[in-house]
């Protein structure tokens, strides 16, 4: 593959109000041979050492404004052991800090960890995220890999956000025909199954001068079970480490010995704090999950692993197969965060000297001017999406949050599903929602004009952005049960996924118990009377559970179905007919699930 050049640039200088010096920093060492800063001292050539700026971030989702709620907030540890909340992210905040940020770097990268599109708010999903894609461009993205998100729409609209042209249904949205994306997404482990080969680029290589880094970008290989069918029909996904091994040797041979991996797969870190020393207590231990077995097994050829898919914070050192410590970082979601990593190549391997690598998390603050150009641009398509963004759907009473194991949110769309069920077959017995559709909260305090307790449908769709269908189905209640149980063993007995019940279904989660066990089965009721499981069941879910997705098998095997509206029309026509202005919906207590920890 031929090596690409950077593209050249003009950066936008941004003066800031404050520095905003909000950081973790991991570093593997800073002991460096004597000539590691030559290049600063002698400027007629270059040094063996050439520091190179990486800066990071994953999980966008779309979310150009700044996003409500606890959804816009990280949480920062301080020094007496206490943690406070910044509210973080939106376009113009994060174009700002990286234009800040790259001052002074002459060799500079940004790079993405994937789902920069998909379950957007109005703004971006709207329209098919072609205002993602514009703003990406305009903060000088170099690359990202694709994450599951990415496959929403399908292989062939994936392929028109890297390629441009307008939607083949929507078409065009202004006079200008879309252009794509000018930043390489890389899919080196989605294969087209008939050909073999990858829908996308593999890896892409980062040059300037003598330096060069080369860049591997996969999705995780369950992709397939947490997003439509539909959107991954005819796409098989390969084993990530395979892959990355694959193609790191494909580049070694081609001469690019500094190797980056861009995996949208992640980890759960100790601590919920973006700036805990993940380190603290031996290199890796402050964090589990996937991505832990994947930075164990990866080649030792790559040199820095960015990763993200769960939305969370950490910047630690894993062991590679060498057992020489190595960068693994994620900055949480929805632009709240950016990692900088500093890989210093040597001129004289063309590696990384990983004894030198160091990392940080930075918040994007909303204390820095706006990005004028992120201003404009989010204005501009605002003005498209107002007619239809800004109109009442309902009013609460207070927020409607979308934390914790059961969450309120989650119990509302339930409830909401089960109404719409029930006007489709007054049968429908209840109502179950997965955790991950539910994309935020509802705030009480207006994001707009629309005044206090107000939600708009652009807040609806923030919240519901899938466009999936209410699904009714029937199934027997010992298949109830094993779907309850499906939760917590099976594919997701190491991260459990707690279905969000409608009212009138209640039982008890055993934490201190193992797999199935964990859901107590003798506690489980349905508005008081314990499952028959001889009975027949009627069942609303969303078409992605009705289809066996989020490792719930049983789901997929149920009979009689029948087809509804989507989620959100489901969603607003139940705000809509239970609150108005001078009556408002309280949230639901989130009592229907007894959590024994």
């Amino acid at each position: 593959m031929t090596v690409v050049p950077r593209r050249t640039r003009r950066r936008t200088s941004v003066l800031l109000a404050s520095a905003a010096g909000l950081a973790t920093v991991a570093a593997l060492a800073t002991a460096l041979p004597a000539d590691a800063h030559e290049s600063h001292r002698h400027h007629h050539r270059p040094g063996r050492y050439q520091d190179v700026q990486l800066l990071s971030f994953n999980d966008l989702h779309g979310n150009l404004e700044p996003p409500a709620g606890s959804s816009g907030r990280v949480s920062e540890l301080q020094p007496d052991g206490t943690t406070k909340t910044i509210d973080a992210g939106g376009a113009e905040y994060l174009a700002t800090h990286l234009r800040q940020a790259r001052k002074g770097h002459p060799y500079s990268i940004t790079a993405a960890g994937g789902d920069m599109v998909g379950a957007s708010p109005l703004l971006s999903g709207l329209f098919h995220d072609e205002p993602t894609v514009e703003a990406l461009n305009k903060l000088d993205l170099d690359v990202t890999s694709v994450g599951n998100h990415e496959f929403d729409e399908g292989a062939k609209e994936l392929a028109r956000l890297q390629n441009g042209g307008c939607h083949p249904t929507d078409g065009c949205y202004t006079d200008k025909k879309f252009k794509g994306a000018d930043f390489p997404y890389l899919a080196a482990n989605v294969l087209d199954q008939k050909s073999g080969k990858p829908i996308l680029k593999p890896y892409w290589v980062w040059k300037k001068k003598d330096v060069k880094i080369g860049f591997i970008g996969v999705t995780l290989e369950g992709t397939p079970d947490i997003v439509s069918a539909d959107g991954v029909k005819g796409l098989s996904f390969k084993d990530e480490v395979e892959t990355i091994d694959k193609y790191a040797k494909v580049l070694q041979r081609q001469g690019v010995q500094s190797i980056v991996a861009l995996i949208h797969e992640g980890g759960f870190p100790a601590s919920g704090a973006y700036n805990y020393d993940c380190d603290s207590a031996g290199a890796g231990s402050g964090i589990s999950g996937p991505i832990v077995d994947i930075a164990k097994n990866v080649t030792p050829a790559v040199d820095a692993l960015v990763t993200g898919h769960t939305h969370n914070a950490y910047v630690c050192t894993v062991p590679d197969p060498a057992g020489r410590p190595r960068m693994v970082t994620s900055a949480a979601s929805f632009g709240r965060l950016y990692t900088d990593t500093t890989l210093t190549y040597d001129r004289r391997t063309g590696d990384i000297a990983r004894t030198a690598v160091k990392s940080a998390n930075h918040v994007v603050t909303r204390d820095v001017p706006k990005a004028a150009d992120m201003t404009d641009l989010i204005s501009r398509w605002n003005t498209l999406a107002a007619p239809i963004g800004n109109r009442p759907i309902g009013y609460v009473a207070a927020d409607v949050d979308n934390t914790g194991t059961e969450s309120p949110m989650g119990d509302l769309i339930a409830d909401a599903q089960l109404a719409h069920g029930r006007e489709l077959d007054p049968r429908t017995s209840l109502a179950l929602m997965n955790p991950g559709g539910v994309r935020a909260g509802l705030t009480y305090p207006a994001k707009g004009a629309e005044g206090d307790g107000v939600v708009t449908y652009a807040e609806g769709f923030t919240v519901q952005p899938f466009a999936n269908t209410v699904n009714l189905q029937d199934f027997t209640g010992a298949q109830l049960v094993q779907v309850l149980k499906e939760q917590v063993s099976g594919a997701n007995a190491a991260a459990p996924k707690i279905l969000q019940p409608s009212a009138g279904l209640t039982y008890t989660l055993d934490l201190t118990k193992s797999g199935a066990d964990r859901v107590v089965t003798g506690s489980i009721r349905l508005n008081g009377a314990a499952i028959d499981p001889a009975a027949t069941y009627r069942v609303a879910t969303n078409s992605f559970l009705a289809g066996g997705g989020d490792g719930f098998p049983t789901l997929g095997q149920g009979t009689g179905d029948l087809v509804g509206s989507d989620d959100l029309t489901a969603l607003a026509k139940y705000l809509t007919a239970n609150s108005s202005a001078a009556n408002p919906l309280t949230p639901p207590k989130a009592d229907r699930i007894t959590v024994v920890r």
